[in-house]
């Protein structure tokens, strides 16, 4: 979880979607991916360089001149953060993130659905969308959700360097089922 100041930052459509496309297609110069969300290449550079002053991107150095090549900061590496957004500013910015990265979601699932015939049945099979329910306490979801990190974690890259492989973006997202009464607590 990015700390205040990313959170403020990142609390921007532009800068959300550039980290993202860089998260999930890898590095990039302000050209190609103001290409790439149809926006332009000013104002692209511009926020890239708001992301970096916070640490969210950075710049690989392997461009030339004025073409600068930006990669994803890996937030994986870093201890999650317990802090609560404490004012009114940041708990508004963690809720429009969240929202965005909702929207994000539900457009590229949006996109596999529209596209999905046009690949191998293998693929078809594999990915989509699915659910399961658990029943756990808080401390067991914790514990789960270190597990799927560090299963996701094991594959980030061991199909690279193999043709056959493709990039996969895997979501998470734990939501309650049973309702929460007043004054009770769910643990």
């Amino acid at each position: 979880m990015p700390d205040r100041s990313a959170l403020r930052t990142l609390a921007h459509p532009l800068r959300s979607r550039l980290l993202a496309e860089l998260r999930v297609h890898g590095r990039a110069t302000g050209t190609e991916l103001a290409d790439a969300l149809g926006t332009h290449t000013g104002a692209t550079s511009y926020h890239l360089r708001k992301l970096a002053e916070v640490g969210l991107v950075e710049d690989t150095g392997t461009g030339t001149g004025r073409r600068r090549v930006w990669r994803a900061v890996d937030l994986a590496a870093d201890a999650p953060s317990d802090e609560e957004p404490v004012d009114e500013d940041d708990a508004q910015a963690a809720d429009w993130l969240a929202l965005d990265y909702l929207a994000h979601f539900g457009d590229r699932a949006r996109g596999w659905l529209a596209e999905q015939h046009a690949w191998d049945p293998v693929w078809r099979q594999t990915c989509g969308l699915e659910d399961h329910t658990v029943q756990v306490t808080t401390e067991q979801l914790s514990a789960l959700r270190a597990e799927l990190l560090e299963v996701l974690d094991r594959y980030r890259r061991v199909g690279q360097g193999n043709p056959a492989a493709k990039r996969v973006v895997v979501y998470t997202c734990p939501l309650p089922v049973d309702p929460s009464s007043p004054g009770s607590s769910r643990t």
